[in-house]
């Protein structure tokens, strides 16, 4: 299929499937704005409810040739934003007439925050009873931890993840990316889609929990329950401790991830090898045999690799119909014409004029196309316009302001 077909049916007068949904987005930092970025990718309204000129994320670097820090524009992208200081006297009366008009609100404080400044789940669904109210936090709004900060690395220390990582001589490694915010936001995204869809079938709105120590152990392949059964579980670095060959070996030029999960596979491999003969040879021709006999197995493919370079070694294998792809850095990645018929990365206009081609949706939809629709605000660039669909006056502003309340 091409892109051509695949969008056939698409419709060009809808932002995305959450055209008509408003999202209140009183978050930081990362889970909280990537969830409420992927909502806003999807076409939903998102109102990013900020503290009057925020300046999180400003000391990290900038987004090359735009001048603007790139932490904003990647993570809140395609939203409103509103600056109002819910500390400051006013503030929370002006947040709940926004909450009457939302569909979701996500937020990402320490349980209990919002409560303490008048606006948590209880005083919101006294405006909107059928509020699909998200909160995602470290450890989850009870249990004997649920008062614990959860920074990213912390949380994936908590969850055991961190004692997999690595390989098997080395110590403890974080992920490079910010794996536990991304999970928790992926799994507040399908917490909200599923509320709202509980909501539209009973009128019935509700608090969402989402800790970022249960999505990590949710999204951990088992190892929660195989520990509590008594499994034994190692670090085993790039290798797979159920399928060999399966690792990362080094090229004459670099690094190739081969997997070879299938009997028949091996054949293939054999003979792309000019071995045919270990196709079916004792220690080789079943994958228990060489789970058995790894070393072996891992030695042949390592020497067939160091001779050649990383993409001779991949094209063979492609060839062949089996799982080998070079190892890529981002900036390879981001010159991959797949990618861009995927439109994972989409030249963006900027708050200042400049452009940047931002990450892209995953998820792509034949009938209702999502796509980064416009770059992140500057705080509390549309705080006049929201006020206005609000109908305050003149009079009540100028008293917000007073209060520095926005």
């Amino acid at each position: 299929m091409d892109r051509e077909t695949f969008y056939r049916d698409a419709r060009g007068d809808l932002p995305g499937p959450l055209h008509g949904v408003r999202v209140l987005d009183l978050t930081k930092v990362w889970s909280g704005p990537y969830a409420s970025s992927i909502l806003a990718d999807l076409g939903a309204d998102v109102i990013r409810v900020e503290m009057p000129g925020n300046r999180e994320g400003q000391a990290l670097p900038e987004l090359p040739g735009t001048g603007l820090p790139w932490w904003r524009q990647i993570v809140h992208r395609g939203k409103r934003s509103i600056g109002l200081d819910l500390r400051k006297q006013g503030a929370a009366e002006v947040f709940l007439r926004l909450v009457a008009s939302a569909d979701v609100l996500l937020e990402n404080y320490k349980p209990g925050t919002l409560a303490a400044w008048g606006v948590g789940y209880e005083q919101c669904r006294a405006v909107r009873p059928d509020l699909v109210f998200v909160s995602v936090s470290g450890f989850g709004q009870y249990g004997p931890h649920s008062r614990r900060p959860g920074y990213d690395p912390a949380v994936q220390a908590a969850a055991g993840w961190m004692s997999l990582n690595g390989e098997p001589d080395g110590g403890p490694l974080k992920a490079p990316t910010f794996l536990a915010d991304d999970l928790a936001g992926l799994h507040a995204v399908i917490g909200a889609l599923a509320a709202l869809r509980h909501r539209d079938a009973t009128g019935e709105g509700q608090h969402v929990d989402v800790s970022m120590l249960d999505a990590m152990l949710a999204t951990s392949d088992g190892n929660l329950t195989l520990a509590a059964t008594g499994a034994r579980l190692e670090r085993t670095g790039n290798a797979a401790g159920f399928v060999v060959p399966a690792g990362a070996y080094g090229c004459a030029d670099g690094h190739v991830y081969i997997a070879i999960g299938l009997d028949k596979e091996w054949r293939a491999f054999a003979e792309e090898l000019g071995r045919p003969e270990l196709g079916r040879a004792a220690g080789f021709a079943t994958n228990a045999e060489r789970v058995a006999n790894r070393e072996a197995v891992d030695a042949l493919v390592g020497d067939w690799c160091a001779g050649r370079t990383a993409e001779q070694v991949e094209a063979a294998l492609t060839r062949r119909g089996l799982t080998a792809q070079r190892v890529r850095s981002f900036a390879e990645v981001a010159k991959d014409p797949h990618v861009a018929e995927r439109e994972m990365l989409q030249e963006t206009r900027l708050s200042n004029g400049t452009a940047a081609p931002l990450t892209g949706p995953a998820v792509k939809f034949s009938r209702t196309p999502s796509r980064v629709r416009a770059g992140a605000p500057e705080p509390g660039a549309h705080t006049a316009e929201i006020l206005d669909g609000l109908g305050l006056d003149g009079a009540a502003r100028a008293r917000l302001r007073d209060l520095g309340a926005i």
